[in-house]
């Protein structure tokens, strides 16, 4: 099993990349971008020492069938999928947010609550709620995009406006957005037996209209808990049985790494990464309802220079 965790292409009309946690971003011609999705893993904004065979095929592949499935909610930057690993796609201005949507009080948001907190970016939490619980209604709560190596940090609606951020218009359209296409991944996932628990969404400006950008209702990006018994789960206050990368951050935290300073991620034998591709090949096939076909067998930077080259030529 090969992970691609790193990447240096030279494609046709390039302008320049931006190496992201996971992500590959190479500019063409500041029209189009090429985001390839590497293999590498970060959690509590730390990209640890080792890859996930077949995790970013798997992340591109989910984010683009999600993509199309939700274009009649808003317009999105995808163009095409010409590689396993990679989406082409419109060049947007990004905001500097991240709009995420949570439908249940568990993660950093029940960690801060069982702290004593009782508002998460401005969004009131009443007491006496517990770890997994819904919430009446969805609540956003959006946090500041930091640059590489910095952390996100919550920030409230009336803060990001105050800030010039974004414009309160644009504001408007990006929590309608967030809503509704939260709403969709709710629905899609029930159909699957899985609950959509909480997500993120990136946006970008492109010739003054808001796309949706980046990937959308991934494990990267999202969590999802299994409609079987989370009832009694819940009553019982026992964990929820999850499909997302918190298993993750939860077996680097049992091992003493929240990537503060002076931490050191925990060793990643064959045995855990290997763990981690089965969790994650498991909700692939679990939301999207196909089986997963791993692309193996090839040089995989080489396929990919060969298929963005060739469908960039063709453009």
């Amino acid at each position: 099993m090969k992970a691609l965790t790193m990447t240096d292409f030279y494609f046709p009309k390039q302008k320049s990349v931006y190496h992201g946690k996971v992500r590959d971003v190479y500019n063409i011609n500041d029209e189009k971008l090429v985001m390839v999705a590497t293999d590498r893993i970060s959690a509590f904004d730390v990209v640890l020492p080792e890859g996930i065979p077949y995790k970013g095929q798997m992340l591109n592949q989910i984010a683009a069938k999600f993509l199309d499935a939700t274009r009649d909610i808003c317009p999105n930057w995808k163009l095409a999928t010409p590689d396993p690993m990679v989406t082409v796609g419109v060049r947007c201005e990004g905001f500097p947010v991240e709009m995420i949507v949570r439908g249940y009080l568990c993660g950093s948001a029940w960690r801060s609550y069982k702290n004593g907190a009782r508002e998460i970016c401005g969004v009131k939490i009443p007491d006496g709620m517990r770890e997994n619980e819904k919430f009446p209604e969805p609540i956003v709560t959006p946090t500041t995009k930091a640059e590489q190596g910095a952390h996100d940090e919550d920030i409230s609606k009336e803060e990001i406006i105050a800030q010039g951020l974004v414009s309160p218009e644009d504001y408007e359209v990006l929590e309608k957005y967030t809503l509704r296409l939260f709403k969709r991944g709710t629905e899609i996932a029930a159909e699957r037996g899985l609950i959509l628990v909480d997500t993120k969404y990136e946006f970008g400006k492109h010739n003054g209209t808001i796309y949706l950008m980046d990937e959308i209702h991934t494990p990267d990006s999202s969590r999802y808990f299994y409609s079987e018994g989370y009832k009694e789960r819940f009553e019982k206050s026992e964990p929820q049985k999850q499909l997302s990368k918190e298993f993750v951050r939860e077996w680097l935290m049992d091992n003493g790494f929240q990537g503060k300073a002076g931490q050191r991620a925990p060793e990643m034998t064959p045995a855990i990464v290997e763990s981690i591709t089965n969790r994650y090949v498991e909700l692939f096939e679990r939301i999207t309802g196909e089986k997963f076909v791993k692309s193996e067998g090839e040089d995989i930077a080489a396929r990919i220079k060969k298929n963005v080259t060739t469908f960039l030529d063709d453009k």
